[in-house]
């Protein structure tokens, strides 16, 4: 298991808030931080000035949220995404800002962060600002697929470090029938006490292997995305995978987890199965 979380950081206040996530996540899971900074070749002497000051003062920040935490720091000089792309594969997880400048520079809001969610090796946690309140709650979206059963277990291992409650989230949209198919309202009955019957069953095991935690779900007739977001509002981390089937149909990042990075405020965390 690795023993270190990757931060990748440039100078900006989401990588400030992405090294605070860090720092406190490292702490209570018993890991080391490693800060990283990609310094992009400017065509002024002062560029590896400031990216040498990034990486002092988001490493001051660290210890200082971290007391007795392990944390190293290193320049890095390449493309901004493949580098923590590669960082990530040596990796317990990897956290970003959801914009910045620096070696961000460019970067509309999470593109950066949704082309190393697509890519890396493991987890992907992508901060936007600093934490508000605490919920003490950790939501996961959950379908039964390989993808979001990575998610799931990254999630209750989540929800056990912070002490929190998992809050596991299953959505679908029903078939579009004709308004005048009164033939099916029926049937449509049926398939949605089926779907949610099943989501409730799949909870079931992960309830009783894991009986420290307090675990809740809920089943819900609508999109994915609307559904994480409204339960986002009283949540520390919502965790989704990559992709999935079901609920999750056909959604590649960029839909489910593209859509969730760009509409929850709190830390996502979006995690596809090691290879």
């Amino acid at each position: 298991m690795a023993s270190h979380i990757v931060v990748g950081v440039d100078g900006s206040a989401p990588a400030t808030a992405a090294v605070e996530w860090a720092a406190a996540d490292a702490q209570r899971r018993g890991l080391a931080v490693r800060i990283v900074h990609v310094c992009q070749q400017w065509p002024h002497s002062e560029s590896t000035e400031y990216c040498a000051g990034a990486l002092e003062a988001a490493a001051d920040r660290a210890r200082q949220v971290a007391k007795g935490v392990e944390v190293t720091t290193e320049m890095l000089k390449g493309n901004v995404i493949d580098d923590l792309i590669a960082e990530s594969r040596s990796a317990d997880s990897l956290v970003v800002g959801s914009r910045g400048l620096g070696g961000f520079a460019g970067m509309v809001l999470g593109s950066v962060s949704m082309a190393v969610a697509g890519h890396s090796a493991g987890p992907v946690v992508v901060v936007r600002a600093p934490s508000g309140l605490q919920h003490d709650r950790v939501v996961v979206g959950y379908d039964g697929s390989g993808h979001s059963e990575a998610a799931m277990t990254y999630a209750i291992e989540q929800a056990r470090a912070r002490g929190a409650q998992l809050h596991v989230v299953f959505a679908w949209q029903v078939p579009a029938f004709s308004s005048y198919a009164v033939t099916y309202s029926s049937l449509l009955e049926r398939i949605v006490r089926a779907e949610a019957r099943t989501a409730r069953e799949r909870v079931v095991p992960w309830r009783e292997s894991n009986p420290d935690l307090v675990i809740t779900d809920e089943q819900l007739c609508e999109h994915p995305v609307k559904a994480l977001m409204e339960a986002a509002r009283t949540a520390d981390l919502v965790v989704v995978g990559s992709h999935g089937l079901s609920g999750f149909a056909s959604a590649v990042l960029g839909s489910v987890s593209h859509g969730v990075l760009h509409h929850v405020s709190c830390p996502v965390a979006v995690v596809r199965p090691r290879a």
